[in-house]
């Protein structure tokens, strides 16, 4: 009988499912480090401001989601310029991430977002650069590109994701992983009920000096001064 042909050979970087393997973990992370990286040279992108929050946070005449969008229009008007070598990011979903990347889209400039593949998809919101939309499967290699360019970071309310992107930036200024950027929690009351970083003080497990790593903004304007003057100051 005559001898059967074989399937035709699939390329190793087209064999998708040869790519999901436990043993190619440590490839994947290498690509989701560079893919954003290139993708950001080519776009000439070499600063960021990176702005957290829920996705809870419903766009109807909620004060969150109007401020947010209204920083992402702030900060986009002021650093747009052809290129556009700094944007806001966000995490790519919905609430608040979503009102920041409609503000850029609002203002007319480029923003990015940083998607995380999730048991229940999050999905994309509509506002976000086409082409600087990312997937991340690993949350360690996501918060590396949140924060290696960042020169402020801004927190709306949120929950469990947002309170760990958080102290995640906390803890690299604080041991100088990176250097130091503003870190600008939006609306004292709601943080002051949900950490009490002055206990944390004065139970020793931070130093006073820790404390300053902290700044407060009660509207999207005043965020956007304790930026500027931060960004003036640091060319």
């Amino acid at each position: 009988m005559p001898k059967s042909i074989p399937p035709s050979p699939i390329l190793a970087f087209e064999d998708t499912d040869f790519l999901k393997r436990e043993e190619l973990r440590g490839f994947r992370m290498q690509l989701e480090l560079l893919k954003p990286n290139l993708i950001f040279s080519e776009h000439g992108i070499k600063q960021t401001i990176v702005i957290f929050g829920s996705a809870r946070t419903s766009s109807t005449n909620n004060h969150y989601y109007l401020e947010a969008r209204r920083l992402g229009a702030l900060i986009t008007t002021h650093f747009m310029t052809e290129p556009q070598s700094l944007i806001v990011v966000t995490g790519g979903g919905g609430g608040i991430m979503e009102a920041v990347n409609r503000g850029a889209s609002d203002a007319g400039g480029k923003s990015a977002g940083f998607n995380i593949s999730l048991p229940h998809e999050q999905i994309p919101n509509a506002y976000i650069t086409p082409e600087l939309c990312f997937e991340f499967e690993h949350f360690s290699m996501r918060k590396m590109q949140f924060f290696m360019r960042a020169k402020a970071l801004v927190v709306f309310p949120g929950g469990f994701g947002t309170l760990d992107e958080l102290f995640e930036a906390l803890a690299l200024i604080q041991t100088q992983k990176i250097p130091r950027i503003p870190v600008i929690l939006y609306d004292q009351s709601y943080w002051e009920k949900i950490i009490n970083f002055n206990e944390l003080c004065h139970a020793g497990m931070i130093s006073a000096d820790d404390l300053a790593l902290i700044e407060y903004a009660q509207t999207s304007d005043e965020a956007w001064k304790i930026i500027s003057c931060f960004m003036s100051n640091n060319k």
